[in-house]
């Protein structure tokens, strides 16, 4: 008998955006309407700033080593929905979520995961806020926007 991998409630969420503060968004290819940053769990024996790293690379074709992959020393806990609860181990309801965030000089040519996403925007932080799925995602961007405004380099 195979015995199920869980997923580990650990992930990380990395906002990529631009000078002018224009935002990456990712569509998601089995949600209608879930618009995202890029987003995924670590894997066993990984660090949050590795999974970072992967996850950029797999899910946009950005190499960190190119750009600064920032890491915001922040992470956020959610419940995790009810109907995706089996992807984890069964007494875990909360995954914590590592902040990170990568500046682009300008809109970069973007090479998305066709099994993970079908499309890709760039947007206006406000419209990001108003179109990502996750509160988590939308409370780090208004964070973002918020260190911008005033100028400071992120240094969480």
């Amino acid at each position: 008998m195979i015995e199920k991998k869980y997923k580990i409630p650990i992930s990380v969420l990395v906002i990529i955006h631009t000078k002018n503060m224009e935002i990456l968004l990712l569509h998601r290819q089995d949600k209608p309407n879930f618009w995202q940053s890029v987003t995924g769990s670590i894997e066993e024996g990984e660090s949050p700033a590795d999974a970072a790293k992967r996850e950029l690379l797999e899910e946009t074709g950005i190499d960190h080593q190119k750009f600064s992959l920032i890491d915001w020393n922040f992470s956020q806990q959610y419940e995790i929905f009810t109907h995706w609860r089996y992807r984890y181990p069964p007494t875990v309801t909360h995954n914590t979520e590592h902040v990170f965030s990568v500046e682009v000089p300008e809109k970069i040519k973007i090479k998305i995961e066709p099994r993970e996403h079908k499309e890709f925007k760039w947007a206006s932080v406000s419209e990001a806020i108003k179109t990502v799925f996750s509160d988590t995602n939308a409370d780090a961007l208004k964070k973002l926007y918020e260190i911008k405004q005033i100028g400071d380099k992120i240094n969480l």
